[in-house]
């Protein structure tokens, strides 16, 4: 019988793990009462935006898929013959809206070049002139959050490693970490309100990319998050499966409790209007309250 315990962390992505909306419309900024720069808040978001917009479009098929958004991108495998796409022509497959089976076989070789560029990383993707202003983004924004995405990735790497002594932890490719020390397993999956291709272009862009992999993330667009909760829960539950959701709105929040999950209020509500609380004091509040959750040494 295997007895190794797997704890599933189900993340919302805008407003916890990420800033954007509340730096497009100021309210980030407005919780510091004047002590931050709102006009820099939302110029911040708005280059987000842009690069989030054109990197979709011009590496990951956007253009071409916005409305054909799928839960996941394994949503189409079925689909897929496994054809050799070195050569094909995206271009000129007359792709048009997955109704039949021939379109959706089209749309699954999408997301098949869309999961491995996901796994290749920006790196292999944009040249250096672009990779130095995504740098410089990047650090320009966690300066202006307070650290508030660097601390996020932390709380991630926390969570994989179970608490433990990473150095007793074995990574395994996608933000799946297994441990020597107890055998039991870490993994972090994404469940996020916005457009499929968008969220894993923020993935890639946020440094989210080694710590959810393509296969967990999950957009609830159309369906919802409960659904996708459901979706999750049959995909890894067994007997020593345990899940924790962690967000911000009242949606996660709800399926949370309908799945009868710990869910765990994310740092957007505790730390917007509580300005003298740090980010990485908030996300050590949360990684404390998802041990306590779990029953995980804290």
């Amino acid at each position: 019988m295997n007895n190794q315990i797997t704890n599933v962390y189900i993340w919302d992505m805008d407003e916890t793990l990420i800033l954007l909306k509340s730096l497009l419309n100021g309210s980030y900024a407005e919780a510091f009462a004047g002590l931050k720069d709102a006009q820099k808040g939302v110029e911040i978001g708005k280059m987000w935006e842009k690069h989030i917009l054109q990197i979709s479009d011009d590496f990951f098929f956007y253009e071409q898929i916005e409305n054909c958004n799928k839960p996941f991108l394994e949503a189409l495998s079925k689909y897929d013959d496994g054809q050799d796409l070195s050569d094909y022509d995206f271009n000129q497959d007359g792709f048009s809206p997955p109704h039949d089976d021939l379109n959706k076989r089209k749309l699954a070789y999408r997301h098949r070049v869309i999961a491995n560029k996901y796994k290749q990383g920006l790196h292999n993707i944009l040249d250096q002139e672009m990779m130095d202003v995504w740098d410089a983004l990047y650090k320009m924004t966690d300066e202006y959050t307070d650290g508030w995405l660097s601390s996020a990735r932390a709380l991630l790497e926390q969570c994989l490693a179970g608490n433990e002594d990473p150095t007793i932890c074995n990574t395994i490719a996608g933000g799946v970490v297994r441990s020597n020390a107890t055998g039991s397993r870490h993994i972090n999956v994404l469940v996020t309100s916005g457009s499929l291709i968008p969220s894993l272009v923020k993935c890639l862009l946020f440094r989210l990319d080694n710590l959810i992999s393509h296969e967990n993330v999950y957009s609830s667009w159309d369906v919802g998050k409960l659904q996708c909760f459901q979706w999750i829960k049959e995909r890894f539950d067994n007997r020593n499966t345990r899940f924790c959701a962690i967000g911000d709105g009242w949606e996660e929040c709800e399926a949370a409790q309908a799945m009868n999950w710990p869910f765990i209020k994310e740092v957007a509500e505790m730390q917007l209007g509580q300005v003298l609380l740090n980010n990485c004091l908030s996300f050590m509040l949360v990684q404390t309250q998802i041990c306590r959750c779990l029953k995980l040494d804290v």
